[in-house]
């Protein structure tokens, strides 16, 4: 389906020039000569897109898009302005705008940021969809995803959540394992019962064998009473044994009997307790790998691993970056009492760019660190840590190196070029990351005789 743009100018030959280049791009264009109109033709259907003038007689761009917000706050609004400066992109940024253009327009780019609007706007939707199919076969709790990889997940998750299979999670360390657990267990039959949860990684050998089977009275020193184990308390529930990679071979062996005869011992007791209890382990590690080297049972692993489901890392699904910290954002503003609207156009490039090693945990401190620092409604680059906030947002990896003798000159050639290879071309893009005019940059392009 044609996406539907709208397009508000009061120039004439403007907007039939938007509506003749965009048409060209396969989209449906409607034109409005002033902010009236805009909000009028918003009430009337609804618009994938609208793409608006700033300065209008009557209605202002800025008033209009305020409008077009309450009406139907989901539609992507990017301002056009022939006054370039900081406080006028601030002003149309803080209102609500996805982002700005400065006229004369460059079509590329023009181009380029209609695309992106309409790529976001559909991820947004598809993530509304998704949740809504979901809903209809399982919950998934605070799952937030709209990529690919992740939907194929789900759908792994919501076919075995209502077996009674053992399950292995694999997947680096913050990418949300637990919370895949947490699904599974939501929609399965035992739901009625909490889920028991064991960090086998947080817990020496010997204390960890006693909080998985429970213990006799008098067992070892300080074993006053008699104690339960989690899997009993996991009885007609499910337990979710986390990085079970770093579980001790004796243990091990104990967790094998566990899954083969539905039965335990507790610690110092020769008593056999029956159990029915569902199993979720999860590791960040390569089991095949620790089997090799002789830290983990092949037998175990094959019980384990009934179901395999692997959660991608975050920078395998770079598409659900802006709805993870868009429900980051929101949340530790509400936690810490404070007003911030979103993410400027410039941080929101700096997150999609950086391979999150640490994935979605990462992002989460990320997050709650920069809500605290914000001294503005708008989350700046400046509020991300080191290397997150140098310039160009590339993490520090292609820093300029040149020789000490390099002069003032030269080095401004280089960054102007990098900055254009970094933008593709795209010359008012790059004039913008300068904090330079476009006639600038054609000025300083045609000294080093560059057309």
């Amino acid at each position: 389906m044609r996406a539907k743009i709208l397009v508000v100018d009061d120039d004439t030959a403007h907007r039939q020039m938007l509506e003749a280049v965009l048409s060209a791009e396969g989209y449906t264009v409607v034109q409005a000569a002033d902010g009236q109109s805009a909000v009028a033709a918003v009430e009337k259907q609804f618009y994938d897109l609208v793409l608006m003038d700033i300065r209008m007689a009557g209605l202002s761009g800025i008033e209009a898009q305020q409008q077009i917000s309450a009406l139907s706050p989901g539609i992507p609004v990017i301002i056009m302005t022939a006054y370039a400066s900081v406080d006028t992109a601030r002003r149309a940024l803080k209102s609500g705008a996805f982002d700005y253009l400065t006229k004369p327009l460059d079509i590329d780019e023009l181009k380029i940021l209609v695309a992106r609007a309409l790529e976001h706007q559909r991820i947004k939707q598809d993530n509304r969809e998704l949740r809504q199919h979901l809903a209809e076969r399982f919950e998934a709790g605070n799952i937030i995803a709209a990529s690919r990889p992740m939907q194929q997940l789900f759908e792994k998750v919501a076919m075995v959540a209502p077996s009674e299979a053992t399950v292995l999670i694999s997947g680096e360390s913050g990418t949300g394992k637990e919370l895949v657990a947490g699904a599974i267990h939501q929609n399965s039959p035992r739901n009625e019962r909490p889920m028991v949860k064991v960090n086998c990684a947080a817990l020496p050998d010997t204390l960890l064998e006693s909080e998985l089977f429970g213990h006799a009275k008098g067992a070892f020193t300080g074993a006053e009473r008699v104690r339960r184990g989690r899997f009993q308390l996991a009885d007609r529930s499910t337990i979710f044994l986390d990085e079970i990679g770093e579980m001790a071979p004796a243990t091990q062996a104990k967790i094998l009997r566990a899954i083969q005869e539905r039965e335990i011992e507790p610690l110092g007791s020769s008593r056999t307790i029956r159990i029915d209890t569902r199993i979720i382990a999860a590791t960040n590690k390569n089991l095949e790998r620790e089997i090799a080297a002789g830290r983990f049972r092949q037998d175990l692993y094959y019980r384990l691993n009934v179901v395999h489901l692997e959660v991608p890392p975050l920078r395998q699904r770079r598409e659900d970056i802006p709805l993870l910290a868009d429900f980051f954002l929101k949340k530790f503003a509400r936690k810490n009492r404070v007003m911030i609207k979103g993410f400027t156009p410039r941080a929101l490039d700096i997150l999609m760019r950086h391979d999150w090693p640490g994935n979605v945990r990462e992002l989460e401190n990320l997050l709650e660190r920069a809500v605290i620092l914000s001294r503005g409604d708008m989350i700046t680059p400046a509020e991300f840590p080191p290397p997150l906030n140098v310039r160009d947002g590339k993490e520090g990896r292609d820093a300029i190196s040149l020789p000490p003798a390099t002069s003032l000159k030269e080095m401004e050639r280089e960054l102007i070029m990098r900055t254009l290879e970094e933008t593709g071309g795209n010359r008012t893009h790059a004039a913008r990351i300068l904090g330079i005019s476009r006639r600038t940059l054609q000025l300083k392009l045609k000294s080093y005789d560059i057309s």
